[in-house]
Protein backbone atom coordinates (compact mmCIF):
# COMPACT_ATOMS: atom_id res chain seq x y z
CA UNK A 1 0.00 0.00 0.00
CA UNK A 2 2.61 2.36 0.83
CA UNK A 3 4.75 1.78 -2.03
CA UNK A 4 1.73 2.26 -4.65
CA UNK A 5 0.55 5.67 -2.10
CA UNK A 6 4.00 6.98 -3.42
CA UNK A 7 4.18 5.67 -6.69
CA UNK A 8 0.87 7.90 -7.09
CA UNK A 9 2.32 10.84 -4.90
CA UNK A 10 5.00 11.01 -7.41
CA UNK A 11 2.80 10.30 -10.85
CA UNK A 12 0.63 13.49 -9.47
CA UNK A 13 2.95 15.85 -8.36
CA UNK A 14 4.68 15.45 -12.05
CA UNK A 15 1.49 15.78 -13.81
CA UNK A 16 0.14 19.22 -11.91
CA UNK A 17 1.54 21.50 -9.52
CA UNK A 18 1.00 20.64 -6.02
CA UNK A 19 1.38 23.66 -3.27
CA UNK A 20 0.56 22.00 -0.19
CA UNK A 21 0.19 19.13 1.42
CA UNK A 22 -3.59 19.95 1.88
CA UNK A 23 -3.86 19.61 -2.00
CA UNK A 24 -1.87 16.32 -1.94
CA UNK A 25 -4.06 14.52 0.61
CA UNK A 26 -7.22 15.86 -1.43
CA UNK A 27 -5.49 14.18 -4.63
CA UNK A 28 -4.87 11.29 -3.12
CA UNK A 29 -8.01 10.72 -1.26
CA UNK A 30 -9.58 11.48 -5.30
CA UNK A 31 -7.76 8.70 -6.77
CA UNK A 32 -8.40 6.16 -4.08
CA UNK A 33 -5.90 6.73 -1.57
CA UNK A 34 -7.44 6.98 2.50
CA UNK A 35 -4.46 9.22 3.93
CA UNK A 36 -4.10 11.69 6.83
CA UNK A 37 -1.99 14.69 6.14
CA UNK A 38 0.75 12.90 8.63
CA UNK A 39 1.14 10.20 6.55
CA UNK A 40 1.40 12.87 3.50
CA UNK A 41 4.11 14.41 5.12
CA UNK A 42 6.06 11.17 6.02
CA UNK A 43 6.02 10.35 2.37
CA UNK A 44 7.16 13.55 1.51
CA UNK A 45 10.14 13.59 3.36
CA UNK A 46 10.85 9.57 2.68
CA UNK A 47 10.62 10.15 -1.23
CA UNK A 48 12.89 13.42 -0.73
CA UNK A 49 9.97 16.16 -2.40
CA UNK A 50 11.33 19.60 -2.28
CA UNK A 51 9.49 23.01 -2.90
CA UNK A 52 10.33 24.68 -5.59
CA UNK A 53 9.61 28.33 -7.26
CA UNK A 54 6.72 28.74 -9.72
CA UNK A 55 5.41 31.89 -11.17
CA UNK A 56 2.34 32.17 -8.77
CA UNK A 57 3.99 30.68 -5.65
CA UNK A 58 5.37 26.73 -5.21
CA UNK A 59 5.16 23.59 -5.80
CA UNK A 60 6.72 20.15 -4.76
CA UNK A 61 9.01 18.34 -7.10
CA UNK A 62 11.26 15.37 -6.97
CA UNK A 63 14.49 17.17 -6.77
CA UNK A 64 16.11 14.96 -9.80
CA UNK A 65 12.99 16.72 -11.97
CA UNK A 66 13.21 20.23 -11.10
CA UNK A 67 16.84 21.34 -9.36
CA UNK A 68 18.86 23.91 -11.38
CA UNK A 69 21.44 22.38 -13.52
CA UNK A 70 23.16 26.01 -14.46
CA UNK A 71 24.14 28.78 -12.48
CA UNK A 72 21.41 30.94 -13.51
CA UNK A 73 19.15 28.86 -12.41
CA UNK A 74 20.47 28.43 -8.71
CA UNK A 75 20.49 31.93 -8.63
CA UNK A 76 17.14 32.00 -9.77
CA UNK A 77 16.16 29.41 -6.78
CA UNK A 78 18.55 30.86 -4.04
CA UNK A 79 17.08 35.17 -4.76
CA UNK A 80 13.50 33.66 -4.79
CA UNK A 81 14.11 32.26 -1.03
CA UNK A 82 16.89 33.05 0.51
CA UNK A 83 16.34 35.77 3.83
CA UNK A 84 18.63 35.58 5.31
CA UNK A 85 23.02 33.76 5.91
CA UNK A 86 26.11 33.80 8.39
CA UNK A 87 28.99 32.25 8.20
CA UNK A 88 30.51 30.53 11.74
CA UNK A 89 33.59 28.68 11.22
CA UNK A 90 33.26 26.20 8.45
CA UNK A 91 29.66 26.34 8.88
CA UNK A 92 27.22 28.83 7.03
CA UNK A 93 23.64 29.37 8.33
CA UNK A 94 20.98 29.92 5.62
CA UNK A 95 17.77 31.45 6.89
CA UNK A 96 15.29 30.57 3.83
CA UNK A 97 11.25 31.43 3.41
CA UNK A 98 9.21 28.68 5.51
CA UNK A 99 9.30 25.28 3.14
CA UNK A 100 11.97 25.88 0.84
CA UNK A 101 15.47 24.98 2.78
CA UNK A 102 15.60 21.65 1.71
CA UNK A 103 15.08 22.46 -2.27
CA UNK A 104 17.70 25.20 -1.75
CA UNK A 105 20.28 22.91 0.56
CA UNK A 106 19.59 20.49 -2.81
CA UNK A 107 20.11 23.19 -5.12
CA UNK A 108 23.73 24.23 -3.24
CA UNK A 109 24.69 20.21 -3.21
CA UNK A 110 23.51 19.76 -6.77
CA UNK A 111 26.14 22.75 -7.62
CA UNK A 112 29.10 20.98 -6.79
CA UNK A 113 31.07 23.98 -5.28
CA UNK A 114 34.51 22.52 -4.45
CA UNK A 115 34.93 24.06 -1.21
CA UNK A 116 31.27 22.61 0.02
CA UNK A 117 30.92 18.97 1.54
CA UNK A 118 27.09 19.11 1.95
CA UNK A 119 24.42 20.25 3.41
CA UNK A 120 21.89 20.10 6.52
CA UNK A 121 18.28 20.91 5.94
CA UNK A 122 15.13 21.96 8.06
CA UNK A 123 12.20 23.61 6.91
CA UNK A 124 13.04 27.14 7.04
CA UNK A 125 17.19 26.77 7.40
CA UNK A 126 19.77 24.79 6.13
CA UNK A 127 23.24 24.51 7.40
CA UNK A 128 26.82 24.76 4.23
CA UNK A 129 29.52 22.56 5.83
CA UNK A 130 32.30 23.77 4.36
CA UNK A 131 35.82 22.15 3.98
CA UNK A 132 38.57 23.90 6.18
CA UNK A 133 40.33 26.39 5.03
CA UNK A 134 41.14 29.99 6.00
CA UNK A 135 38.02 32.30 4.90
CA UNK A 136 36.08 29.34 2.99
CA UNK A 137 33.03 29.99 5.01
CA UNK A 138 33.03 33.43 4.43
CA UNK A 139 33.64 33.14 0.65
CA UNK A 140 30.81 30.47 0.42
CA UNK A 141 28.41 33.15 2.60
CA UNK A 142 29.92 35.65 0.10
CA UNK A 143 28.97 33.65 -3.22
CA UNK A 144 25.39 33.06 -1.48
CA UNK A 145 24.94 36.35 -0.92
CA UNK A 146 25.70 37.41 -4.18
CA UNK A 147 23.16 35.10 -6.20
CA UNK A 148 20.85 36.02 -3.08
CA UNK A 149 20.90 39.51 -3.15
CA UNK A 150 23.43 40.65 -5.49
CA UNK A 151 26.62 42.02 -5.37
CA UNK A 152 27.59 43.61 -2.23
Amino acid sequence: MKQARQQKIIEIVRERPVANQQELVAALRAAGFQVTQATVSRDLRELRLVKVPTEGGWRYALPEDEMPGSEEKLRQLVRSAVVGLEASGNLVVVKTLPGTAQGVASAVDRARWPEVIGTVAGDDTFIVVVRSGKGLARAVRSRLHNLAFGER
